[in-house]
């Protein structure tokens, strides 16, 4: 069993981005600080997502609770694909709200942050594309997880905020009349 401390975790996940960025500013040999700046947000992004999609939510005893990965009891893992099913399977209104309020609004700042980005993703299709496949890895990831579930229901309420988050980017555009 191995336990990963959400420090630990957040902390590896910074080491790599500075690396992979790193390896990106010798290749260019460059920095775009301007860039950079706008790929800080998308890090903090990726960095709150991992923050309440694998450490819980509810910390116990006033802490965050660890990573846990154990291979012994990752099987078999727990798949709901059917939507909707399960959506308010909770013990009250208000954790079935917290869910579905939380799913979407994890990634109403991955729809508004990608097209600022990425230009080819100023489509809002690309955009809802790009956002489902970052839940669609989440998701798998957590296949992974013991006592975590991998749900449809997570994917399309992602994908909701993503579209949710880039129209709101799209609609910022139009009012100032910004492209």
């Amino acid at each position: 069993m191995i336990k990963i401390s959400f420090l630990t975790g957040e902390l590896v996940f910074a080491a790599l981005w500075l690396i992979i960025r790193g390896v990106i500013w010798i290749r260019q040999k460059k920095i775009v600080w301007k860039r950079e700046a706008l790929l800080l947000l998308m890090y903090i992004n990726l960095a709150v997502l991992i923050r309440f999609v694998f450490y819980p939510f509810f910390p116990v005893d006033g802490q965050v609770q660890p990573l846990i990965i154990n291979m012994k009891s990752m099987l078999p893992p727990r798949v709901n694909l059917i939507p909707f099913v399960n959506i308010l399977d909770y013990d009250s209104k208000r954790e079935a709200a917290i869910n579905i309020i939380g799913n979407i609004g994890l990634f109403i700042p991955t729809g508004i942050i990608m097209p600022i980005l990425y230009r080819r993703l100023y489509s809002f299709w690309k955009v809802l594309l790009a956002g489902a496949g970052l839940s669609l890895v989440i998701e798998i990831i957590q296949l992974l997880l013991p006592g975590s579930v991998t749900d449809i229901d997570d994917l399309i309420l992602n994908t909701a905020g993503a579209a949710i988050g880039c129209g709101i980017y799209k609609l910022v555009c139009r009012v100032f009349s910004v492209k």
